[in-house]
């Protein structure tokens, strides 16, 4: 370095204002790349006037697409909705579906009956409802045994899995935002201690520069440099490299790769009890766009313990039930099993043991990722607007060295 240089510095009664550079900088790359992870995610509604004049977070702003990447990447890639249901165990969901309608079987079926022929119902004596009831009780767990086996194995063609996904993380920005803010936790708080670092190594340069080359624009175009490196060597140092490497005594790979158990654990937590749920998938079989494929199995599997009702109770009170009669009945029995089919997953508890079952197999499929598919889970938060990240980061910089060119050097720009 320029002896003279050094000397005039050193001579300088202001030196605090040299000494002040890296710091400064410290303090450019740690805002920058603070606000570059807000914005990324916050506000997750549009703030000022559209379309121009305003901001909305950069994954909120894009939810449809963010939803369909995370399905595309992720989710498509760690099972079918149809080994998710197989992990919740259909046998044990059909034992739960039928304690929890066998107590309310009495209530449904004189609601089914008094609408259907209520004349007929009432002159029934009390033995023969009893025995209809007694019949219902006992035909019920052999019925829905059948109707849950079949609703796993015909799950795809009764549910748009894809759409139901994307349909609710598009409608819930917060949601959507938390998948990545969980998975990338302690990346987003790298890249903003990160930006101390950086910003103090290039305001170092800077710094040296500046004793240098005295110009009006070094300040403000180093600002610009250490805005704009902060941000990329921050995103960089996270995923890459993508397979680790050994660099003499050390095992160097992205941070957020050499998370991946402890990632998997929390992400695949988050997925099976709010956003993949047994209780989801049931609502969106009844009523997304396919809702009429499968009331159309659940009828055709109830329908058999109305006939069951119809024999006994025609027989015991020895009247004549018309054809009319008997197929409204069988379509009022048909329809209570539409409405009631979602009760039985109204109950916390359960829906959480399914949820256990279902994390264990997305989390041992998530651990086994390669590398490349595994930093999907987070990269597509940055892809999409990276390089406005990186540009912002520079235009904060330049601002900050323009600000330390006027107030404190005195040096008009």
């Amino acid at each position: 370095m320029d002896a003279a240089a050094i000397e005039r510095v050193l001579s300088d009664p202001e030196i605090w204002k040299y000494v002040s550079i890296p710091f400064v900088a410290a303090l450019v790359g740690w805002v920058t790349n603070w606000v570059a992870i807000r914005m990324t995610f916050r506000p997750v509604e549009f703030v000022g006037i559209r379309p121009w004049f305003g901001w909305q977070g950069i994954i909120p702003s894009k939810a449809g697409r963010m939803a369909a990447i995370f399905v595309d990447r992720t989710m498509f890639r760690l099972g079918t909705l149809r080994e998710l249901l197989q992990s919740m165990q259909p046998e044990r969901i059909a034992e739960h579906v039928s304690a929890v309608m066998t107590p309310r079987l009495e209530r449904y079926t004189d609601e089914v009956m008094f609408y259907s022929h209520a004349k007929v119902w009432r002159m029934l004596p009390e033995s023969a409802r009893q025995d209809v009831y007694r019949r219902v009780r006992e035909e019920l767990p052999r019925l829905v045994r059948p109707l849950v086996a079949e609703i796993v194995e015909r799950v795809e063609e009764l549910v748009d899995f894809r759409g139901m996904l994307v349909e609710m993380l598009e409608s819930d920005r917060k949601l959507l935002n938390r998948l990545f803010l969980e998975a990338g936790a302690a990346e987003f708080r790298f890249i903003i201690r990160s930006g101390l670092y950086f910003g103090f190594l290039f305001g170092l340069i800077q710094l040296t520069v500046w004793i240098l080359f005295p110009s009006w624009w070094v300040l403000p175009a180093f600002g610009f440099m250490v805005g704009w490196a902060t941000n990329w060597f921050a995103i960089n140092i996270v995923f890459r490299p993508l397979e680790p490497r050994r660099v003499g005594p050390w095992r160097i790979q992205g941070l957020f790769l050499k998370r991946q158990l402890e990632v998997s654990a929390a992400w695949c937590r988050l997925v099976t009890t709010e956003i993949v749920t047994l209780q989801r998938i049931i609502y969106a079989m009844l009523y997304g766009p396919r809702a009429e494929k499968t009331r159309g199995v659940i009828r055709k599997h109830i329908q058999p313990i109305a006939d069951e009702v119809i024999a006994r109770y025609g027989n015991a009170a020895a009247v004549a039930v018309g054809d009319a009669t008997t197929g409204r009945i069988r379509r009022m029995a048909g329809e209570k099993a539409v409405r009631v089919s979602s009760d039985a997953f109204d109950h916390w508890p359960f829906n959480r043991e399914r949820a256990r079952l279902a994390e264990r197999l997305l989390r041992e499929r998530m651990e086994q990722m390669p590398p490349a598919e595994f930093q999907d889970l987070l990269r597509p938060c940055f892809q999409e607007d990276e390089i406005k990240l990186i540009v912002l980061g520079g235009v904060l910089g330049l601002l900050a060295g323009i600000a330390q060119l006027l107030f404190v050097f005195g040096i008009p720009a």
